[in-house]
């Protein structure tokens, strides 16, 4: 299958391309603005679909958007019906397509001559009106407002926000390409289609998750960035990090017996952190009446002791570094680790609260 793309190069289209080759298709034709006008020609001859996600959003002069959203679309089209092949076209128009100005009626325009086509040949043909698209290689101060947050909000530049409560209807660039990949396998039926997972948010909403997520490299909190709308948001913000900005210290305590240092906090999952012990140190020695520890020793030999508070009845286990064996804490019983080993031990260790200083549940209780 020759599969063309126009408007290869910008950012639906590179995202597109990229997992097109994810999904193994191996004929992809990129279209770009330094394609010939012959190898275009060429391009349409051996296609065998079309994404013409091609288009004029922001011209110097309004001529631009009939130059580029309609004569372009017609071109394509006039060219296919010359070839008498049926092919399928998929074009990316623009929820502007139904507003009264230069760019939605050009959108609206190539809209009709595609339909017209899809008439005419008999070809399948498929319309998205596509609403804000967001995700990674976003041009900022060009066409997504979270793309310039990004940018703004990473580079320490001031964001301007005229209307915090204005909604915003989202679509995510992966979901956009799984929908367009689908149009290749799918037998999905002419006529205007919708990316499925749409989210639905403000501005203001929209800005304020942002900027949360610079502030987590200090707070280390983490937002829920596993799901929806917030993960979507979340990779698309760290796309915009300068290869200078992928790293960032953490705060670490030191003392005569070793270090701990936190990694990450998150609001419902607890926290992660780890720390280190000379030989022969013991740390821990408290209990619990609701948190729970999970220790993993990375490096290292360690001793693990336990003893239930008013019971008394004590409990010991030897651990090293090679048993990937998690070690929990239990309610109301004591514990402590000791590194009996001759090097400095190393443990990861999760609790399932952040630490409340006001209300630490961390009783002392040597064993």
């Amino acid at each position: 299958m020759n599969i063309v793309v126009t408007g290869a190069e910008g950012f639906i289209g590179s995202n597109l391309c990229a997992q097109l080759c994810e999904q193994g298709y191996k004929n992809i034709i990129k279209v770009d603005k330094n394609t010939s006008h012959n190898d275009l020609i060429g391009f349409l001859r051996e296609a065998d679909f079309i994404y013409h996600l091609a288009g004029v959003n922001r011209p110097k002069n309004e001529d631009e958007f009939r130059e580029g959203n309609i004569e372009l679309t017609d071109f394509l089209l006039q060219e296919l019906i010359s070839n008498k092949r049926k092919v399928p076209v998929m074009l990316s128009s623009s929820i502007q397509a139904e507003q009264n100005n230069a760019y939605g009626l050009s959108k609206a325009e190539a809209e009709r001559k595609l339909q017209s086509y899809g008439d005419q040949t008999g070809s399948p043909y498929h319309i998205y009106r596509l609403p804000n698209v967001f995700g990674k290689w976003c041009k900022p101060n060009y066409n997504s407002f979270i793309a310039t947050f990004c940018h703004n909000i990473v580079n320490d530049i001031e964001i301007n926000i005229h209307n915090p409560s204005a909604p915003v209807n989202l679509v995510y660039i992966d979901d956009v390409c799984a929908e367009l990949i689908s149009l290749l396998t799918d037998n999905i039926e002419s006529g205007y289609q919708k990316v499925k997972t749409e989210y639905k948010s403000t501005v203001g909403e929209v800005a304020e998750q942002l900027q949360a997520f610079k502030n987590s490299r200090q707070s280390l909190l983490s937002e829920k960035v596993g799901t929806g709308l917030t993960r979507a948001l979340y990779s698309t913000y760290l796309s915009y990090l300068r290869p200078d900005q992928f790293s960032y210290q953490l705060p670490s305590y030191v003392d005569e017996r070793g270090a701990f240092c936190e990694m990450l906090k998150t609001k419902e999952s607890g926290q992660f952190s780890f720390f280190t012990a000379h030989p022969g140190v013991t740390r821990g020695g408290h209990y619990h009446h609701s948190k729970n520890e999970k220790f993993l020793v990375i490096k290292g030999k360690a001793l693990f002791k336990f003893e239930q508070i008013i019971t008394n009845e004590r409990y010991e286990l030897a651990v090293t570094g090679d048993e990937f064996q998690v070690i929990e804490t239990v309610p109301g019983w004591s514990h402590d680790i000791t590194n009996v080993g001759d090097e400095d031990l190393v443990v990861m260790l999760w609790a399932n609260e952040i630490f409340d200083r006001e209300s630490p549940d961390t009783f002392a209780r040597p064993l």
